[in-house]
């Protein structure tokens, strides 16, 4: 364990380094945060209705900030740091080292993931919450479950991550794959918009498959939306998704590499 330790935290060092990169991200995401929220604002305010899937303008407000900030911790859009080792050929010398692979890549993410939350998504949702007002967690158990939920939505992405960029064992490009994968992450997980929008038979898409769990699950916990046994049958969902993907993940990749042949040699 200290292995996977020390690589998550050289991990968190290396994205620390780039302070400027994450100043010009996080100026990027308040420009479109913003209008989202103006979205939002006109939607409410046009008198249509004043709640909207159990959501009022301020649930919509929190929602918008919250999940600005998500985006880089969840690494939502054109993380193909495993694809590129592979077409590199790079991974043999991944694969040669005295380390579960798998582990390996999720300690570096988990390093990664928490200097983004420190340096992009605490500052949005705190920017959001001046700017437009928040409704925040008004318990200590509540602040718990989120982070809670949101190491698990952490987990999944990742899973789901690497058995994308596992593709590129098979797939001379996977640049397709990457275009659905963008296109479901971002209308499945609620990013684009809150699933409690959709219809019904939409909804129930959405809910058989594991990107909700990635975005919508935490962003309704912190919002308070569950409690009891329901909020602990939220969260048990994003456990057993976890469980499950991480299995998947582990199986592809004794299946890609029981045999790698790299150009040229």
């Amino acid at each position: 364990m200290r292995l996977y330790i020390a690589v998550a935290a050289r991990s968190f060092q290396r994205i620390l380094t780039y302070r400027a990169a994450a100043v010009s991200g996080t100026l990027t995401n308040i420009v479109f945060g913003c209008i989202r929220a103006y979205v939002f604002v006109a939607l409410y305010r046009s008198g249509a209705a004043a709640q909207v899937g159990g959501y009022d303008l301020r649930d919509a407000l929190t929602f918008t900030w919250l999940t600005q900030g998500l985006i880089s911790v969840m690494a939502i859009w054109g993380w193909w740091e495993i694809a590129d080792t592979i077409r590199s050929g790079a991974v043999l010398t991944d694969l040669s080292r005295p380390y579960d692979y798998f582990t390996f890549w999720f300690a570096r993410d988990l390093g990664r993931a928490s200097c983004q939350m420190l340096l992009r998504g605490v500052p949005m949702i705190v920017f959001g919450a001046v700017l437009f007002g928040a409704r925040l967690p008004d318990s200590a158990g509540q602040w718990a479950m989120f982070a809670v939920s949101l190491a698990l939505g952490i987990a999944i992405s990742f899973a789901l991550r690497f058995i994308v960029n596992l593709g590129a064992f098979w797939l001379l490009d996977i640049r397709g794959v990457g275009g659905i994968w963008n296109l479901l992450v971002t209308l499945m997980s609620g990013f684009e918009l809150p699933l409690v929008y959709f219809p019904p038979w939409l909804r129930a898409i959405a809910d058989a498959l594991p990107f909700h769990a990635m975005i919508q699950t935490p962003a309704d916990l912190f919002l308070g939306k569950y409690s009891g046994a329901a909020l602990w049958g939220v969260v048990g969902q994003q456990a057993l998704w976890v469980v499950g993907l991480v299995a998947a993940a582990q199986m592809l990749t004794r299946a890609a590499t029981r045999k790698v042949v790299v150009q040229g040699g």
